[in-house]
């Protein structure tokens, strides 16, 4: 058997929109970031004899375990820890659907999820999320598109690419659909981190048949300490980690410990980051809101904004922008949506301010 040709003929092995995050999204001011930027190791209190490479973790180390069911208002049971929260998407699809098995996934939504359930061999299906709602959850959309074979719902909250936040009266709408076929609703919730006050609770409260991830990444910038997790109910939570034992067996003890003094010092963490969310909102609304050549609601909460390009060639704007004003942001294309892009603000506050000031002069001087 040619093993090489064999593998690489199978279809959805990659991320589009990784490989560009990774190889192509750098510049001096990168517009091109979704998370708080990163925390240095410097910005955790601790003493070097609170860490360990080697420690108690089976199914799970309880302290972290612990941390993260006080965190989110559930029982340590009902927590799976996974190393960031695309592993923790990858671990809750994989123990949710079999292939072949019907998938309902928003649309615009994150790539990672879309290329995720097509490799695990689900038959996808979309729902709507309309430009003209401002991106919001519609339970008659999802209602339109499931099926009696629908297995999993899948959506993002916030929404990924647009920071819309969709109400607790939407959730439950679509978990009762979910319910009348036998769905179970997969939901990340990755952004929701960035409600500080007072946080949103979380959708696992809404009933058995939701499953949460998220993790410490996008709203805290610790994207280094690779603390993922998924909420689930206690027998579903055992089944993930007994799966996981294929994908990951054991965590790095290390981080685990760093983790747990991390989430104790959420508060100042969650400070961080709200003060520089602040302070790029201001200069988001000051520097593209009523922009001429894109059409843009500037979410009230979020990371991210989603202009649409009223004309021309929006990846060749994003060369154009990249090239000349060495500014990044990300082409809609990752995100089903080719007429726009999507602009970051979790960035250095100096950096950020800069950067949004370069697309502004950009769009003006573009002729696509």
């Amino acid at each position: 058997m040619n093993f090489a040709a064999t593998t690489l003929d199978r279809p959805n092995m990659s991320s589009a929109y990784m490989e560009f995050s990774k190889l192509r999204s750098g510049a001096t001011y990168n517009l091109a970031t979704s998370g708080i930027m990163n925390c240095s190791i410097f910005d955790l209190h601790f003493r070097l004899d609170d860490l360990d490479i080697n420690g108690p973790t089976i199914y799970g180390y309880p302290p972290l375990l612990e941390a993260i069911a006080a965190m989110k208002g559930v029982g340590p049971e009902s927590v799976v820890h996974s190393q960031g929260t695309s592993m923790a998407n990858h671990l809750a699809m994989a123990a949710l659907i079999s292939p072949g098995d019907e998938v309902l996934i928003e649309e615009p939504t994150y790539e990672l999820l879309l290329s995720t359930a097509k490799y695990l061999g689900a038959n996808v299906t979309r729902f709507q999320r309309r430009v003209e709602d401002d991106y919001a959850l519609d339970p008659a959309e999802v209602k339109k598109n499931l099926t009696s074979r629908t297995r999993l719902i899948v959506l993002t909250n916030m929404h990924n690419p647009s920071s819309t936040l969709a109400t607790e009266e939407s959730l439950r709408a679509v978990g009762e659909l979910a319910n009348e076929v036998g769905a179970r609703v997969l939901v990340d919730e990755v952004y929701l981190e960035l409600l500080h006050h007072p946080p949103v609770p979380s959708a696992v409260h809404l009933g058995k048949q939701f499953v949460v991830t998220s993790s410490l990444t996008k709203g805290y910038g610790l994207s280094g300490l690779r603390c993922g997790w998924i909420l689930a109910e206690p027998e579903l939570a055992q089944q993930m980690w007994l799966l996981n034992d294929l994908f990951a067996a054991t965590p790095v003890h290390i981080a685990e410990l760093l983790s747990v003094i991390a989430i104790e010092q959420i508060d100042t963490l969650a400070a961080r980051a709200d003060a520089i969310l602040e302070a790029n909102r201001k200069a988001l609304i000051e520097t593209l809101s009523g922009h001429p050549a894109i059409e843009l609601a500037i979410p009230s909460v979020g990371t991210t904004a989603f202009p649409r390009l009223r004309q021309g060639d929006v990846s060749g704007f994003c060369n154009f922008l990249r090239e000349r004003y060495d500014t990044s942001v990300v082409p809609g294309v990752y995100f089903e949506r080719p007429q726009h892009f999507r602009v970051g603000i979790p960035g250095e506050i100096e950096m950020t301010g800069e950067g949004l000031t370069r697309v502004a002069d950009a769009l003006h001087a573009w002729k696509g």
